[in-house]
């Protein structure tokens, strides 16, 4: 059963939308944090990063931890690459999905569902920071001493449904975002640290095809 939810994660968006966290106040110049975000964005043409996902569902008793390796290429490439509890592959080659489970590998045409569509953007999106214009989410700006904190909320009904909020945290430094976390409408959530982040080093293309 939670290797079932595990799935669930990435294939429908989940989000955070709590109080604002302690340390962290309303940024007075949203303008210029938006251009530099923007800015730093442009520069970053690979990630690759460790991460560590934290699930939370009302329904369980304990949380789900899983971990794994995270690349990104452009232009539309992503690897989310479990090894903690479980074995899984999520991977995005352009408009391809590739999903790997117990060695077998199922293969999605992205542009042909509206679902995997709306998440590989909001994915790609989120890995760089790019939400931060998109019309159909409004955003709120927070800062701390070392993050600033950027809170979307969806304005549209049906991502309403299962989406409350996504908190992206950007570390002052390089403007990396190094932690995703969202939050459903019924207060479960997913929270993903990133860990060890390298930017634009080589990755092989290969690296976004599954067999």
């Amino acid at each position: 059963m939670k290797k079932h939810i595990l799935l669930l994660t990435f294939l429908i968006p989940i989000t955070l939308f709590a109080q604002v966290p302690k340390g962290f106040t309303p940024v007075k110049d949203t303008l210029g944090f938006k251009q530099k975000m923007e800015t730093q964005s442009k520069l970053v043409n690979s990630i690759e990063s460790d991460f560590t996902q934290e699930k939370y569902l009302s329904v369980m008793s304990e949380k789900i931890i899983s971990k794994g390796h995270f690349c990104f290429k452009k232009i539309n490439m992503l690897r989310w690459e479990y090894n903690d509890p479980y074995k899984y592959i999520i991977c995005i080659n352009k408009d391809k999905m590739f999903i790997k489970d117990n060695g077998k590998v199922t293969k999605y045409d992205i542009n042909s569902n509206k679902m995997f569509k709306s998440i590989n953007e909001m994915m790609m999106n989120t890995v760089q920071g790019n939400l931060l214009n998109n019309k159909d989410y409004k955003a709120k700006y927070y800062e701390s001493d070392k993050q600033y904190l950027l809170e979307l909320s969806p304005l549209q009904k049906g991502a309403k449904d299962f989406l409350k909020v996504i908190q992206l945290y950007i570390d002052k430094s390089d403007y990396a975002v190094v932690k995703v976390k969202m939050i459903e409408p019924s207060e479960d959530y997913t929270s993903i640290d990133f860990t060890n982040r390298k930017n634009n080093e080589p990755i092989a293309d290969e690296k976004f095809i599954i067999k």
